[in-house]
């Protein structure tokens, strides 16, 4: 690889991540790598008694947005002029406390014994440290928090006192602040240059529409600026101790103030219960009215309670999602924070929410949902989730319209979706990312293909699937054209997946996944025309089809071009890419990693570096179409060419590394991939997690390591194991029977653990899977 060190300070643990001392000058990592989800909402781990060094206070919700005015200087029709972005939110954690008049500020007082735990395996953050104040007192601070995985809206946070030396009061405010500020991301160039507080220190979009002191505790209602987003959020208050509170009413801050009775040697503490709720517009009574009726509903809902439900949600995942390894703790932690925070940003109870590439951890990538949630994500929750993974793509469905309006937009027809969104439209300003990368619609149609092939979900597929499928097809039928030289069908005008070169012509993933989706989709009409006729004739007249137009499908998949050497199978990434100059990426200094921050934009067009893979997808999405030797050619051939300056790039070069019998490099990729934020190995871990990315360490595992394909007719499996470990294990639900996978030095076994027998491929022969396992001695690969 590219010149990529590893930064490291967290503990190796196999189930937890643990800081042990506050090291100021990485205070935003920590932040990144401590943040908690539930779907619904998510924070950063900030210190929520307040920081006055570097940090990025972030509360988010799921599809929750503000939007602006998307800045260009001039204006060219197709070029969008609205962008919508995940706007930070209520700090409902916000905290302050004092003792002996000095504010507790572990960026101006003096602590020590400082140390911050996530619990993957309960979902709970606690920190601690002893506090040494000015007037000599020592009190032991407690903090723990969590985001409930049972009741989406709730969260909770505890903060225990115990002090060690005295016996005395302590002043506290808790309570909502509507006041947060939004930081502009980095690179964003959204922002009018007018706007100098903006770029300078962030900008808050909210106003304080309602607040009151009541029954149910303190609430509060938020309304964004310009979106009109209407957020509900109230807290109830529960200690040890007496509380006599104060409400306090402010601008964009409401809390209640008191004070708590310390003995030396006993802990005292403060339980605080959080209900939020919020709708992208309505009227802000009926808002606060369902705000407050769902606070009613959760009131009787204990903290302990509430924390021994989402500890028990978190065991029962953990039984199935799980994947284990027997001697590597540095990448078993690695796989479960990957996992933890895949499947904390989204298991799938709502099917309006979606995975933001960075879930809910930052603001870089503006909680946006992008192509990897089809491309890399989707395996993990069919084999994992399945109706998770439907709701994805019904997700897509519910925002056809809007990418039927797109490709109208840009002169086509049929369904152009968007390379980022928020609500269906575009919100990449950066127009040759935006226009020119229309390769997120064959991510659509892949994955609707992907999980009607594992899941044989025939009601999906005849009703929403076959209605993407046809607008997919028709919008890359318009798209193209026909040659006049030699008359085979192209796309002109497109970036790949790999965004170091724009403007291309027949990006040959691409054309390969457009050939694929009028082959499936053709394949699907005629499935219909047999078992389901009058609901073909339904979509039919839905998309309005008009005649000719299968026939055009089926001739446009017939004639598409796929740029490639015919002698050695090198699929040549498209046009005119073998005449460009050479770029030694792997002797790029570090001091110009990465590229994009080092070298002028027009400079990184120019030469066949690539930032991830391309053309190395298709070996990975269609397995049994190339042969080993076509892909031993092409992976030697572009992995020495690519620079991995995407997170999503050395999950696959692992994975087919693995296949390869290429195990140094199968093993090394992974170790990047696995501790991808752990490490800090792309240096900006500050700016959030990588969470869609972090779908590549399971996929590592299971198709990696696992050695599984999923394009035959049955589970294709062809295992291999790095040298250092002694076993792993993981389990896939598939077609109503749970399977257990587990691979040690000898051999692979497979069993069937709930649900039906089937047929497996194990090295090129076919077994039958039963309760009873099939052990089969590891073969050489590659």
């Amino acid at each position: 690889m590219a010149s990529k060190v590893a930064d490291r300070y967290l503990k190796v643990d196999p189930w937890k991540m643990i800081e042990e001392g506050f090291e100021k000058k990485r205070s935003r990592i920590s932040e990144s790598m401590f943040s908690l989800a539930n779907e619904f909402m998510g924070v950063r781990g900030y210190f929520e008694e307040g920081y006055s060094g570097s940090r990025l206070l972030g509360s988010y919700f799921n599809n929750l947005y503000e939007e602006m005015e998307a800045q260009h200087w001039q204006l060219f029709k197709g070029i969008i002029t609205r962008v919508c972005f995940g706007v930070n939110s209520v700090d409902w954690l916000y905290t302050r406390i004092t003792l002996d008049g000095e504010l507790l500020d572990l960026a101006k007082c003096t602590y020590s014994n400082f140390k911050r735990v996530l619990d993957l395996k309960k979902g709970v953050l606690t920190r601690e440290f002893i506090w040494n104040t000015k007037s000599g007192k020592e009190v032991k601070v407690t903090f723990l928090r969590f985001l409930s995985m049972d009741k989406s809206n709730m969260g909770f946070q505890k903060i225990s006192f115990e002090p060690l030396n005295f016996s005395g009061t302590i002043h506290v405010q808790s309570g909502l602040d509507y006041s947060i500020l939004h930081e502009i991301a980095e690179g964003w160039n959204q922002v009018e240059s007018s706007d100098s507080e903006f770029k300078a220190r962030g900008k808050n979009f909210w106003t304080l529409d309602k607040a009151e002191e009541n029954e149910c505790g303190v609430s509060a209602i938020g309304k964004t600026i310009k979106s009109g987003h209407l957020l509900f959020s109230n807290f109830r208050l529960n200690s040890n101790r007496k509380l006599d509170a104060s409400y306090i009413e402010q601008e964009k801050l409401v809390l209640l103030d008191f004070s708590l009775e310390l003995k030396k040697g006993e802990s005292s503490y403060i339980e605080k219960s959080v209900v939020n709720y919020w709708e992208k517009s309505g009227d802000t009574d009926l808002v606060w009215s369902k705000g407050s009726n769902l606070s009613k509903e959760y009131q009787h809902i204990s903290f302990e309670n509430a924390l021994i439900t989402h500890e028990n949600y978190w065991e029962r995942a953990w039984e199935d999602i799980d994947i284990s390894i027997d001697g590597d703790d540095e990448n078993q932690q690695g796989v479960r924070l990957s996992i933890f925070s895949l499947y904390s940003t989204y298991h799938g109870f709502d099917a309006n929410l979606n995975i933001p590439c960075k879930g809910l951890t930052a603001e870089v990538y503006h909680g946006e949902v992008f192509w990897d949630t089809e491309s890399y994500c989707m395996p993990f929750y069919i084999f994992n989730n399945p109706k998770a993974a439907k709701n994805l793509l019904l997700y897509r469905y519910k925002y056809l319209p809007q990418a039927c309006e797109r490709a109208q937009q840009l002169d086509c027809e049929g369904a152009r979706y968007p390379m980022c969104t928020l609500d269906g439209t575009e919100s990449c300003a950066t127009w040759q990312h935006g226009d020119f990368e229309i390769h997120v619609s064959v991510a659509i149609s892949y994955a609707v293909w992907l999980y009607n092939k594992l899941c044989k979900d025939s009601e999906f597929l005849f009703n929403e699937g076959i209605e993407l499928l046809m607008q997919i097809c028709r919008y890359y039928a318009k798209r193209g054209e026909f040659s006049p030289l030699n008359g085979e069908f192209g796309l002109y005008g497109v970036m790949g997946p790999d965004e170091y070169h724009m403007n291309v012509n027949n990006n040959a993933y691409t054309n390969v996944m457009v050939k694929k989706t009028f082959e499936f989709t053709l394949e699907v009409i005629e499935k219909m025309v047999a078992e389901a006729p009058d609901m073909l004739k339904k979509v039919s007249e839905k998309v309005a089809l008009r005649n000719g137009e299968i026939e055009d499908w089926r001739k446009k998949a017939l004639m598409i071009r796929i740029p490639m050497d015919k002698e050695t199978g090198l699929i040549e990434q498209h046009d005119g890419y073998f005449d460009l100059p050479e770029v030694d990426v792997k002797n790029i200094p570090e001091s110009q990693i990465p590229i994009y921050k080092h070298w002028a934009y027009v400079r990184i067009f120019r030469y066949n570096m690539i930032k991830q893979p391309d053309v190395l997808l298709l070996p990975f999405f269609f397995s049994t179409d190339y042969p080993l030797e076509q892909k031993k050619i092409n992976y030697e051939y572009y992995e020495e060419r690519c620079i991995h300056e995407s997170s999503l790039s050395p999950s696959i070069h692992s994975i087919l590394a693995a296949e390869l019998g290429k195990s140094e490099a199968a093993y090394e990729f992974f170790n990047y991939m696995a501790r991808l934020d752990l490490d800090n190995y792309n240096k900006n871990t500050d700016q959030g997690l990588h969470v869609t990315s972090m779908s590549g360490a399971w996929l590592n595992m299971v198709y990696g390591f696992g050695g599984l394909r999923t394009d035959g007719d049955v589970l294709i499996f062809k295992p291999s194991i790095p040298e250092k470990w002694n076993s792993f294990s993981f389990k896939l639900q598939y077609q109503g029977s749970l399977l257990l996978v587990k691979v040690d030095k000898e051999k692979a076994e497979y069993k069937i653990l709930s649900g039906p027998n089937f047929k497996i491929n194990v090295y090129d022969k076919e077994y039958t899977v039963d309760g009873n396992g099939q052990r089969i001695s590891l073969q050489k690969l590659g």
